[in-house]
């Protein structure tokens, strides 16, 4: 591992009004005690650390992953929506370097924190198991005109229309995509705070167990929403999955990972490219 010197792991930042006294103990990565070093209302949750978190066995760093987003959603529960760090983010020169900076960010990132409170990140994905292929064939007449000279061509010139046809096809069906994915959301957003196109291929960020042979969704998306919002975010979704062949997964609340704040910078902390983009598992 790459050590470093008195280093903070940092997890989140949390709102810590100075009005109030609210508790928060648990233990992070490796079983390392946590705690919280606040400025003002800006506080930072974190735990010592000598070195940064890098090895080749994709199961240590599963459980990294967990270690971390589960101290994440534990200081939400207690201060309200974090600001979460990318997983491995280590700031050096202990507490004393934690606070000067905390100091120098605490307007805007305080800021950040006041806008994002009562909001949570839920992810949406929609996958229409019907034949797309066959629907749009079916449906395009330049597809409908190809297919019957292919029928009809002799063999080069049929090679030469079949490939024609086939790119004709995989643009129809990313219109297609496209077209279903903007309806989409375009109902939903009324009951959401912020909405990001995620793109229609999975990853393993999502942390869904995923068939090889299984259609990639027409539809991904990160929103932020209230618990009312969320609600009714819900019963849109119901409603989609009501159309026939239509499967709408529903994933939430998480902390804002997608919607975080850039924290990173030059004299800050730094986060190692160790493990996943966001500590997430969702």
């Amino acid at each position: 591992m790459t050590t470093v010197q008195q280093g903070r792991y940092l997890y989140c930042l949390v709102r810590t009004p100075t009005d109030c006294s609210l508790e928060f103990s648990t233990t992070g990565i490796e079983d390392e005690p946590v705690s919280v070093t606040s400025v003002g209302e800006l506080g930072a949750v974190v735990h010592a650390c000598e070195s940064l978190y890098d090895t080749d066995d994709p199961q240590t760093i599963q459980q990294w992953l967990l270690s971390h987003q589960r101290v994440v959603e534990e200081a939400g529960e207690v201060f309200g929506t974090p600001i979460p760090f990318q997983f491995d983010t280590v700031l050096t020169g202990g507490d004393e370097m934690l606070r000067q900076w905390l100091t120098a960010e605490a307007d805007r990132l305080t800021t950040e924190l006041a806008g994002l409170a009562d909001l949570w990140e839920y992810r949406i994905e929609i996958t229409h198991h019907e034949d797309a292929h066959a629907e749009v064939a079916a449906d395009d007449k330049k597809l409908i005109s190809l297919q019957a000279q292919i029928d009809e061509a002799a063999s080069g010139t049929a090679y030469l229309l079949e490939q024609q046809y086939d790119r004709q096809l995989a643009e129809r069906l990313r219109e297609r995509r496209t077209q279903q994915a903007r309806a989409v959301a375009d109902r939903i957003a009324p009951h959401v705070s912020a909405l990001e196109s995620l793109g229609s291929r999975r990853s393993a960020a999502d942390g869904l167990e995923i068939g090889d042979d299984e259609p990639d969704p027409f539809a991904r998306f990160a929103v932020l929403a209230t618990d009312a919002g969320a609600d009714e975010l819900g019963e849109q979704l119901e409603a989609i999955a009501a159309d026939p062949g239509v499967e709408v997964r529903f994933t939430g609340p998480w902390p804002p990972y997608t919607f975080a704040p850039e924290i990173d910078s030059s004299e800050g902390p730094r986060a190692n490219s160790q493990g996943g983009a966001d500590g997430t598992d969702h």
